[in-house]
Formats: structure tokens, C-alpha cells, sequence
């Protein structure tokens, strides 16, 4: 069960980089690499407690659908995704706006378990642990670049 930690400094308000993350027009503009859309659930807006939101991406050149649900919210410090349904076994994404130097630090703690046991940890030791940290880390980088230009 492969736990990936990614914090970076943002120079914006916690308010600011809380709602960003939570935005659907953000989540697709920062994840085109992947084409992400949302087909069902919350499409546009801030996503809220207990709402859920499924998306359809391409990953490893396979169109997938992925739904998640916010499970916990306070704002503007920290909101909770989980999966519902999808590829993975299990996730629970919590993101996390710290109040820091002016800006904020923004933790990402991406939880999760791969499908199909054994192989599915050959699959994280692989390729899909390092597959996910960088497609996290680049999602982070666009809304870094979005927060500070607001």
C-alpha cells in the first residue's frame, strides 16, 4: 500500500490554493496531459462534502472512469477524495493548506492500493508508484502556477 507525499510552497492565501483544488475547470486544466473530463456527478464548481465527481482520463493509453467523493472538508485547511469506483483498489487523497511564510504549504498524501495483489505491487514497484508521484507533482506545479497568478 504505496503512500506518496508531495509539498510544495505556493505564494497565494490557503483560501485561494483550498478552492483551486476543490474547482472542476482546474482540475481539467491541470490534467490535460492525461485529458481528464468530468462525465458525472458535480460538473463545474467547487466540489463539496459529500459530493462525488467521475472522471474519464487516459492513463497508460486506456480511457478509464475514476469516481471520487469528498469524504472531509474544513475548509480552507484540508479536504479528503476517495475512490468509489475505478482502477485502484482503494485511495484516499488528502490535500492539505498550511498557512506558511505569507503562502502556503500545500501537502498532498496520496494513499493508495493497487488491484489485483501480487502483481499489482509488482505493477507500483515497476512503474505506477513513479507513474503517479510525477502526474500528481505536475498537477501541483499548474495549480502552483494558477494560485500564484490569481
Amino acid at each position: 500500500m504505496p503512500i506518496i507525499k508531495i509539498s510544495m510552497f505556493i505564494d497565494a492565501p490557503p483560501k485561494i490554493c483550498f478552492d483551486l483544488a476543490r474547482s472542476i475547470e482546474v482540475h481539467m486544466e491541470t490534467t490535460t496531459q492525461t485529458k481528464e473530463k468530468v462525465v458525472a456527478g458535480r460538473t463545474s464548481g467547487l466540489v463539496e462534502l459529500h459530493e462525488s465527481v467521475t472522471w474519464e482520463a487516459v492513463h497508460f493509453g486506456i480511457r478509464q472512469r475514476l469516481t471520487a467523493k469528498i469524504t472531509e472538508l474544513e475548509g480552507p485547511n484540508m479536504f479528503v477524495d476517495e475512490q468509489v469506483s475505478g482502477a485502484f483498489k482503494h485511495f484516499k487523497h488528502t490535500h492539505e493548506f498550511i498557512p506558511h511564510r505569507g503562502g502556503t504549504l500545500m501537502i498532498d498524501t496520496f494513499d493508495y492500493t493497487s488491484p489485483f495483489g501480487v502483481i499489482g505491487k509488482l505493477a507500483d514497484v515497476l512503474f505506477l508508484e513513479k507513474y503517479m508521484r510525477t502526474f500528481l507533482t505536475k498537477r501541483n506545479k499548474r495549480l502552483k502556477k494558477i494560485a500564484e497568478n490569481n
